[in-house]
This record gives C-alpha cells, sequence and structure tokens, in this order.
C-alpha cells in the first residue's frame, strides 16, 4: 500500500526551469530539484516527457533553475505552472528575466537564486525525464525565503497540474 500522505511529507522547493532551443524560450514550474555533488556541482531537475520545456533541454543541453520567492502570488506561479508553451508565450507575461551565461533565460522576477547548468546525462523514470547537469553559474538574485512545496500546497492552497509528479496530492485535498 502507498499512502499518499507519506509522501508528502518529502521536502520539496519551487522552482522555474527554463531553456531556450532555435529562439523558442520556455520554463516550467517544477518541484522535484536536487543538488548531487559538490565537485563539480551537479543538480538534478525531473521533468514530464510531455512537456514542451523537456523537448526543448534535450534539444539544447542547458538549463536554469530560478528559485521562487515564497511571497511569489498564485497568478505568478499560473504563468510558468499552468500553461502550455507549446501555444502560449510565458515569458511575454514575466516582466523580469535575463539570458544567462549558456543562453538560457533565468527568471529574476518572485525569484531570489537563479543556477545554470549544461546536461550531462538523461535518465528514463517511467513518465518522466531526470536531467542531470552540471551547474555552470548561480547567483543569489535577492534575500528571501524559498517558496516550499508544502507551502504552496497549505498556505497558497495551490494544487499541482496533472503532469506534476505530486499530482497525486490533489485528491487528498478532495477527501
Amino acid at each position: 500500500m502507498i499512502d499518499p500522505k507519506a509522501l508528502f511529507s518529502l521536502s520539496y522547493g519551487l522552482y522555474i526551469v527554463s531553456t531556450i532551443y532555435e529562439g523558442k524560450m520556455n520554463g516550467q514550474i517544477i518541484n522535484a530539484m536536487m543538488q548531487l555533488t559538490a565537485e563539480p556541482i551537479c543538480i538534478a531537475a525531473c521533468l514530464h516527457k510531455d512537456n514542451c520545456t523537456t523537448e526543448l533541454i534535450e534539444k539544447s543541453g542547458y538549463f536554469s533553475a530560478s528559485v521562487l520567492d515564497s511571497e511569489v502570488t498564485m497568478p505568478f506561479i499560473g504563468i510558468f505552472g499552468f500553461r502550455s508553451g507549446r501555444v502560449y508565450d510565458k515569458f511575454a507575461d514575466c516582466k523580469e528575466w535575463v539570458i544567462g551565461e549558456n543562453g538560457a533565460p533565468k527568471v529574476t522576477e518572485n525569484c531570489i537564486a537563479a543556477i545554470e547548468a549544461k546536461v550531462i546525462s538523461v535518465t528514463d523514470a517511467y513518465t518522466h525525464k531526470i536531467f542531470v547537469g552540471e551547474v555552470t553559474s548561480a547567483e543569489q538574485i535577492r534575500e528571501g525565503k524559498p517558496l516550499t512545496y508544502a507551502d504552496y500546497h497549505i498556505i497558497k492552497k495551490g494544487k499541482s497540474p496533472a503532469n506534476a509528479p505530486s499530482a497525486v496530492f490533489n485528491t487528498l485535498k478532495n477527501s
């Protein structure tokens, strides 16, 4: 038996992972990201196979990860979290972003830090792909507290998109 409440106790942050390929920029909200190694510094990001960002990262070989501030609004989260980049230009509604050293866009609006990485491996994980990237730059944008996934659900009353690895948590809110 798998009790989804046990999984809800895992500690997560919320991030915007972005990339660009042949002029097409896209980004999405993820909660499955972690630092793997210290020398060299490597991070892992897990994205659904069907997402536009996943396709673009595979083609470009680079991504950025921007750490959301706990004070971020739900409408801002909605820009990157609830629309497909295949039909919607997410960066058109984001006021603050820059192109990083690797060419990937880094969101600075409502974010406290940004990290860039070069993909060194991709692992299949059923419905998702895990991108391991060697960090090529990292910067603190401003002081603040990172938004945790628990705070997103409990304080902001947010839900997970169907393609999120944590979409199972949505059923807990309805029971």
